[in-house]
């Protein structure tokens, strides 16, 4: 489960640069392009945030609970966005399928590594 939560995050994480990088082939307004990177950022960051608990979730209560509730957020984000914008049936379930793994993953203890006790 570690390494699956490890992953996802990464995965996610990937994910985020990747709609950043593709901001610049957008033929749209400048408007849309400023949102679209911003997007792209928001998801970098929540893959960051799952690598982060990840690590010390387990011993930062606040962190865990941080990074469940960005996850349910941009479920909620990308599963609105995906029908706004009228993106693919296999793009929604790709980001879908990503995103939620990392909303399960961020719930389970199992999935992130044990603080080491200090002496």
């Amino acid at each position: 489960m570690k390494i699956l939560y490890a992953s996802v995050g990464a995965a996610v994480l990937a994910l985020g640069v990747l709609h950043m990088a593709t901001t610049f082939r957008l033929t749209s307004s400048p408007t849309a392009k400023v949102w679209f990177f911003g997007a792209g950022m928001a998801i970098a960051l929540g893959g960051v945030l799952n690598l982060l608990n990840r690590s010390y979730g387990l011993g930062a209560v606040g962190l865990r609970a941080a990074c469940i509730g960005t996850n349910v957020l941009m479920v909620c984000l990308v599963a609105v966005a995906g029908r706004v914008t009228g993106a693919s049936l296999l793009q929604q379930v790709a980001m879908l399928t990503l995103l939620t793994a990392a909303l399960v993953l961020s719930a389970s203890r199992s999935a992130s590594i044990t603080p080491a006790r200090s002496a």
